[in-house]
């Protein structure tokens, strides 16, 4: 009995057991399934993503599409959405509006600095180089190579690119009275003189020692990164800073893509020694090239640690490395260093380095003892670039390094001379900002150029240049030799100048030429004085106006004035602005009626027809042309590109691209008049979004791209003023607060034009007026918001200005967009009495020309007023039989669905001698030159809209 008890509660155990396990497996496999079934909650709108171009992390639009890439094979694997219900437009408004500085610091005169926690981009291209006392050499935002040098009158700008397939440059070296460029690609290049005596860039590709490091040599060509110039004890950048003419022979230490030290010991027959690099490490950077050994070299790894190599020691690579407990944070930038010989004793030799944190570190030996002295950084701020300064001899106390923060300030530290062997040699509140010039910061990263005592040249971030000089010394145009006696009691103060830059970086300073004159690029002469007596400088406007002329919008609408007031775009804004568009010269343009169909006047077989272009949605207007493609938008916002593919015609939307918005906007002309286009691989068109955002969509080799520009922090955009055709590299806007601004395509920067308050534009496109090609001076024309005609100039003398030219009579104002514009100095209008007006300039003066409207059946004028024609009257290129025939009652014996006066549509130039307005009727007129000298009506152009003499041919694209 007691057996069988004993069964059965084994029996009993066993199946608790089981539905125990089975309840626990249970759970488990519910759980998993709900753990399977769960979903990525997304509690957050912003995300970031690293970029490589800048080096730093930038926050990312939702919605982001999430890519999958292997070998080149892209899918979406995902995609991150807003949380909230706000438009992606709102969003970017929001988060680009936000203000993002924080703190301030407090200068030693009271003021207060701007402690920004925004870091300005990384411009990698940067460099300034001193080739001798007359000549600083210069590598922009855009890779371009220009020298400034002293002609003996003034600072002149002379081009040194490289070949269009080099690429961009990002530094430039003098070795033994040679010249030579590294490229982004990392590919040396060395000048030299043609049979003409012309200069030009010849590859130099390094010839390694094959029996120095046999590994580096199955790579089959060798790139470099960047390098230093070794003067046999000095370094070009160290304090101890001498022209290169008095030196003796140097060598050139290169670090290459792959982490590589190189030498190059000679160029006329090329010498190359490959150093190899340190024992699981890379060289990233050349912190000190023989500036504190002969032939010992210091260089920087990636991860931050110093190394030291000497080919006459064992082993030759030595790592520096810190005490125990003082290596947090000590990772070192990859960057150049400065070298300060006898800071602390005559045999000290300090090595000036800094962390990725920002701060400032010194490696000093003395004594053949090594030791790291931590120096830090002001307060709230992070250092980027060290720049040395030439030290006054007279000054026998304290030394002064120059250091560019992240935010774009300038930075002083004073140390003491022989402060004994204390850690701790710097003067107590040692940290002197210098700030940065007005409405401009300095280069993040770079370091500065010494010019001689008192004067340091910067880069600054918008692409310009920057002097940081005494009072009194220096400026822009000082040369080399202006000195002053710094041993006046007077307290030293220090000024910024700035100093403009060429045409590829988007500014204002013209190149040199061979003329006899100031800007002579060799021997510069001045002006011969005039009959007033008077002698009129090369350069530049008042310095007190330079500063001025360019805004940061981020320093406007900081509580120092009240909001403006923002206008808004009428409904038919878009189809009045863009609705004609040339296509090819002479040949064919484009006409979007106001039903939305998309027309074509066409000359084909010696006969003038109009070809429909149908599409499944009505179209809004044409915005652009590029390469024989047509770039419309619909009613919807949508960018369509109208092309020929092979022998058919077919429509390719952008908009639905990835990053592809809707746009409402685009640039008023293709080009000037006459000019021929200039075609680059970086060809690109812009367009304003609907929500008022500059937009860039890249065209060129139909890699096509959008990008996003932004607007200007206090407005958005209204429309785009001109595109590239004034100054390249530029995009002239207008706000819908009617305010001029400009954007960079080169450095991403927004800047103000300086702009009275009482003048407010209009919003509609512009019209860029240059007079030669050769020369950077010429207009912007606009309309003010009271229908008159405004000007905003530019001259090498006097800068930018305004003029306000008005208008044409009394009672009559300017409507519809200014243009365009013949020979640079011919600009037609259209006024609000429907008669065209041409406003031009005889003798340096401005003057009006009443060219009224077409009539039918008019004569031939037999007696034309020409443009030159002077009379102290109101000129008219009409003659009275014309003026006659459009009075009141001769307008009544006409079609009553004829209307003659022009409308307020933007007229396009059709070719170089032809101008094509829409009349009220919705036919177009169209206005030719004749003999170069006059111009007349020519002839009216039925359309498939107008029922006015509605003869015309039309057929279907296909």
């Amino acid at each position: 009995m007691s057996m069988f008890y004993l069964i059965f509660f084994s029996w009993v155990l066993v199946s608790l057991s089981y539905l125990v396990l089975l309840g626990s497996a249970t759970w488990c496999l519910q759980d998993f399934v709900e753990q399977s079934n769960r979903q990525f909650e997304q509690k957050t709108d912003r995300f970031w993503e690293f970029s490589e171009q800048t080096n730093s992390w930038v926050e990312v639009e939702l919605p982001y599409d999430l890519v999958s890439c292997v070998n080149d094979n892209c899918t979406k694997a995902g995609l991150i959405d807003r949380t909230t219900t706000e438009t992606r437009e709102e969003h970017l408004d929001r988060e680009y509006d936000t203000p993002k500085q924080k703190g301030s610091l407090e200068k030693k005169d009271g003021g207060v600095e701007e402690n920004s926690d925004v870091v300005l981009p990384l411009r990698k291209r940067v460099s300034l180089t001193k080739m001798s006392e007359t000549s600083i050499w210069v590598t922009g935002v855009s890779g371009s190579v220009y020298e400034r040098f002293w002609n003996g009158v003034q600072w002149v700008i002379a081009p040194h690119d490289l070949p269009v397939s080099a690429g961009p440059t990002i530094s430039v070296f003098m070795f033994n009275q040679t010249i030579l460029a590294l490229s982004e690609a990392g590919f040396l290049y060395q000048m030299q003189m043609s049979e003409n005596s012309q200069p030009l860039w010849v590859e130099f590709m390094p010839a390694l020692d094959q029996g120095t490091n046999k590994k580096a040599e199955r790579n089959s060509v060798t790139q470099i990164k960047s390098g230093v110039v070794s003067y046999n004890g000095e370094k070009v950048t160290g304090s101890l800073f001498t022209d290169f003419s008095a030196m003796p022979a140097r060598r050139v230490y290169f670090c290459t893509k792959n982490g590589l030290l190189l030498e190059l010991i000679e160029v006329e027959t090329p010498r190359w020694v490959n150093h190899g690099q340190p024992p699981g490490a890379n060289v990233a950077a050349i912190a000190d090239a023989a500036s504190i050994r002969p032939e010992v070299v210091y260089t920087i790894s990636s991860t931050g640690d110093l190394y030291e190599y000497d080919r006459t020691s064992k082993p030759s690579w030595k790592k520096h490395i810190w005490s125990k407990g003082t290596a947090s944070n000590a990772s070192l930038i990859p960057s150049t260093g400065c070298t300060i010989h006898g800071l602390i004793g005559d045999h000290s030799i300090s090595l000036f380095l800094l962390t990725k944190g920002g701060n400032l570190i010194e490696r000093r030996i003395q004594q053949r003892k090594w030791k790291w002295i931590v120096h830090g950084s002001p307060k709230d701020h992070r250092l980027t670039s060290i720049t040395p300064v030439l030290q006054d001899e007279s000054n026998e106390k304290t030394v002064s390094l120059f250091f560019t923060t992240s935010a774009g300030t300038i930075f002083e530290y004073q140390l003491l001379k022989h402060a004994g062997i204390s850690q701790e040699n710097q003067i107590p509140e040692g940290w002197l900002s210098h700030m940065h010039p007005p409405h401009a910061k300095v280069a993040r990263g770079i370091p500065g150029l010494p010019l001689q005592v008192g004067r340091v040249l910067f880069p600054l971030d918008d692409g310009r240049l920057a002097e940081l000089h005494l009072s009194g010394l220096g400026g822009e145009n000082s040369g080399p030799t202006n000195q002053l006696n710094v041993r006046r009691k007077a307290p030293i103060k220090y000024v910024w100048s700035i100093l403009d830059a060429p045409e590829t970086e988007g500014w204002n300073a013209e190149y040199c030429t061979e003329d006899r004159g100031p800007m002579n690029c060799i021997t510069g002469i001045k002006d011969e004085p005039n009959d007033s007596g008077t002698t009129r400088m090369a350069r530049r406007r008042k310095a007190s106006q330079a500063h001025h002329d360019y805004l940061l919008p981020s320093s406007l609408g900081g509580g120092l004035e009240s909001p403006r007031e923002e206008y808004n775009l009428p409904d038919n804004w878009i189809n009045t602005n863009y609705r004609l568009r040339v296509m090819h010269g002479g040949r064919s343009f484009f006409f979007i009626t106001d039903g939305g169909f998309t027309f074509e006047y066409l000359y084909a077989e010696n006969v003038w027809l109009w070809l429909r272009h149908d599409h499944s949605t009505p179209m809004k207007g044409a915005l652009g042309n590029y390469n024989g493609s047509l770039y419309v938008v619909d009613i919807y916002g949508s960018l369509l590109i109208r092309e020929r593919n092979s022998n058919e015609l077919g429509w390719i939307n952008c908009t639905a691209m990835r990053k592809g918005r809707q746009v409402m906007g685009g640039p008023p002309w293709e080009g000037m008049t006459g000019k021929a286009m200039k075609v680059t691989a970086e060809d690109a068109l812009f367009f304003v979004s609907k929500n008022g955002r500059l937009l860039q969509f890249t065209v060129a080799l139909r890699k096509f791209k959008w990008k996003d520009c932004r607007h200007p922090p206090s407005t958005k955009v209204a429309c785009i003023v001109d595109q590239e055709q004034f100054r390249e590299n530029v995009v002239f806007v207008v706000g819908r607060n009617g305010r001029l601004y400009q954007y960079n395509k080169v450095t991403e920067l927004w800047h103000e034009h300086y702009q009275s308050q009482h003048l407010i534009i209009s919003l509609l496109p512009g019209t860029a007026m240059r007079t030669s090609s050769m020369s950077l001076t010429g207009s912007l024309f606009m309309l003010s918001q009271d229908g008159g005609l405004v000007e905003y100039h530019w001259n090498v003398w006097e800068g930018w200005n305004w003029v306000e030219h008005g208008a044409p009579d009394k009672g009559v104002t300017l409507v519809g967009s200014p243009g365009p514009c013949f020979e640079g100095n011919q600009l037609f209008l259209i006024g609000s009495d429907g008669k065209v007006y041409l406003r031009y300039m005889d003798q340096m003066t401005w003057r009006w020309k009443n060219c009224g409207f077409p009539h039918n059946g008019k004569k031939k004028d037999k007696n034309p007023r020409q443009v030159g024609d002077r009379d102290t009257k109101e000129e008219i290129c009409i003659d009275e039989d014309f003026a006659a025939s459009s009075k009141k009652e001769d307008l009544q014996r006409l079609n009553k669905n004829c209307n003659p006066k022009v409308a307020a549509t933007r007229p396009i130039a059709f070719s170089e001698d032809s101008v094509v307005f829409e009349l009220r009727d919705s036919r177009l007129a169209e206005m030719r030159r004749v003999e170069d000298k006059y111009w007349e009506w020519a002839r009216t152009i039925s359309t498939p809209t107008s029922s006015c003499f509605a003869n015309y041919w039309t057929a279907l694209a296909s």
